[in-house]
């Protein structure tokens, strides 16, 4: 007797155990990651199965990861430095634009 694809699939799934992954992540992103997968056809969980399908098959992370260069970390020390200051370097967007403009000699939008 010869097995249809579907029947090999059964097969293997009955010969494996699940285990059960549980993964912390704030509200928002679940929620939008969840919308976004829904309109792919997708449950969250399917995509877990299929990012880690796709490390196991692949040995390797399915997207490009990449150790940030110097400009990038300064950049994002600089993020992390506003974010926690009590006394924000600009009071408002304007004069936040005026010293980019300063600094790079031209007005920008122009």
């Amino acid at each position: 007797m010869k097995l249809r694809v579907s029947d090999e699939i059964h097969e293997v799934q009955m010969q494996t155990q699940t285990v059960t992954l549980h993964v912390r992540m704030d509200a928002e992103t679940k929620r939008k990651a969840t919308k976004a997968l829904s309109a792919m056809g997708l449950t969250a969980s399917q995509a877990v199965r299929v990012l880690f399908h796709r490390i196991a098959i692949d040995q390797a992370f399915p997207l490009e990861l990449k150790v940030p260069n110097k400009q990038t970390r300064s950049a994002m020390a600089e993020i992390d430095e506003m974010v926690n200051r009590r006394n924000p370097r600009f009071t408002s967007a304007g004069e936040m634009f005026a010293e980019i403009e300063e600094a790079s000699g031209r007005r920008l939008g122009a």
